[in-house]
């Protein structure tokens, strides 16, 4: 069951989502190892990268031999953003760019960037156009949430905006901005965006947390592939999953906590082979992520988040019960973000027109989530 966005083909239909902090090139490269997909870099901001800001071109980093290479890109600026992504495909070779219409947080939208923006329609369509004009032969993805909350729903509007403009596929996290990580996906708003837009696929996202889930998601809505956030986190061996349960094989156990610590250790030495010595410091916020669940004391939990070095790591890990088996109700444990609901901070009159020539700088910062 294949996922065909413009010339990529994405086997099984499973899309990592962008998360800040979490899906670089190590992270990308140990999901990878467990199952196929299409793998998306963390978010960068198109003037940052116009503007050769460092921590912008350090974002840009992809693994020796990584394909497809895909990267997440966030702009307020029609102009500005579509000198980024013309960037993108010239000097890094990126296969796949996913615009981000989806971050809740307070600091981006309240200069009404963000989740905020789509209810701006006509300065989102012509951001979108931007960058499927400068992408070239390159597919250019939109992802939003279903609006800023129940009563200013956009995600109709932008699907077909996205789909008029050129995009290449849609992503619905099926939450408002108003929501944030609260309450449960609204699976019926991905059926309805998939009955909206019919000629280019449709990805859902929200509540993922094991595999069966993405059958169900696909089945409930028809979309034509899912989106996989906050629950790989901690929890790489669910691309496995999901690609076995794909083709209809047989589900390969969940790791016990020996060879969740063997896991722990390959990424962490992906991190720092990627990053430096500042690559085990990166990595302690996963360490609670892999240990959730599991009889690990506080003592020692505390520990694994305070490591200093993969010598002291790999020894942390040897103080763990390697037999222990996986503990399955672990699985739906919610990993990240998890605040809401909160009201919108918008600028003032914001919600009176639905239109706007451009935003100010500050929209633009460049945070994740969605």
């Amino acid at each position: 069951m294949a996922l065909q966005i413009g010339p990529l083909t994405v086997d099984p239909p499973v899309v990592l989502a962008p998360m800040a902090g979490v899906t670089n090139a190590p992270f990308r490269a140990l999901c990878r190892e467990f199952g196929a997909g299409l793998y998306v870099s963390e978010m960068i901001g198109a003037r940052g990268l116009v503007e050769g800001n460092e921590k912008t071109l350090d974002l840009v980093r992809f693994a020796p031999g990584e394909s497809p290479r895909s990267i997440q890109l966030y702009g307020t600026d029609p102009g500005a953003l579509g000198e980024a992504v013309a960037l993108l495909v010239s000097e890094h070779g990126v296969d796949h760019i996913d615009m981000n219409f989806g971050c809740p947080m307070a600091k981006v939208t309240r200069h009404g960037g963000g989740a905020a923006l789509p209810w701006k329609s006509g300065l989102f369509r012509r951001i979108v156009r931007a960058a499927v004009q400068n992408a070239g032969s390159v597919p250019v993805t939109v992802k939003f949430r279903k609006g800023i909350d129940d009563r200013h729903l956009t995600y109709l509007e932008s699907g077909r905006i996205a789909e008029e403009e050129g995009a290449a596929a849609v992503a619905l996290h099926a939450r408002t901005a108003h929501q944030l990580y609260s309450g449960k996906a609204d699976w019926e708003a991905i059926a309805r965006l998939k009955e909206t837009v019919t000629t280019i696929p449709v990805l859902g996202n929200g509540d993922i947390w094991v595999a069966g889930d993405a059958k169900a998601m696909m089945d409930a809505t028809g979309c034509d592939g899912v989106v996989v956030g906050r629950g790989c986190l901690g929890r790489p061996w669910l691309f496995r999953e999901l690609a076995e349960m794909f083709i209809g094989k047989e589900q390969t156990p969940p790791p016990n906590l020996g060879e969740v610590g063997l896991i722990m250790m390959r990424h962490a030495r992906h991190l720092v082979d990627h990053f430096g010595p500042r690559g085990i410091t990166m990595f302690r916020r996963h360490t609670s992520w892999y240990l959730k669940g599991f009889p690990v004391g506080p003592v020692l939990r505390n520990e694994f988040a305070n490591v200093s070095s993969l010598e002291q790591l790999s020894d942390l890990i040897g103080k763990l019960d390697p037999e222990i088996p996986y503990p399955v109700e672990a699985a739906r444990m919610v990993r990240g973000h998890s605040q809401g609901p909160r009201p919108v901070r918008l600028p003032h009159g914001f919600l009176d027109s639905r239109d706007i020539d451009s935003l100010p700088p500050e929209a633009e910062d460049t945070v994740s989530g969605g």
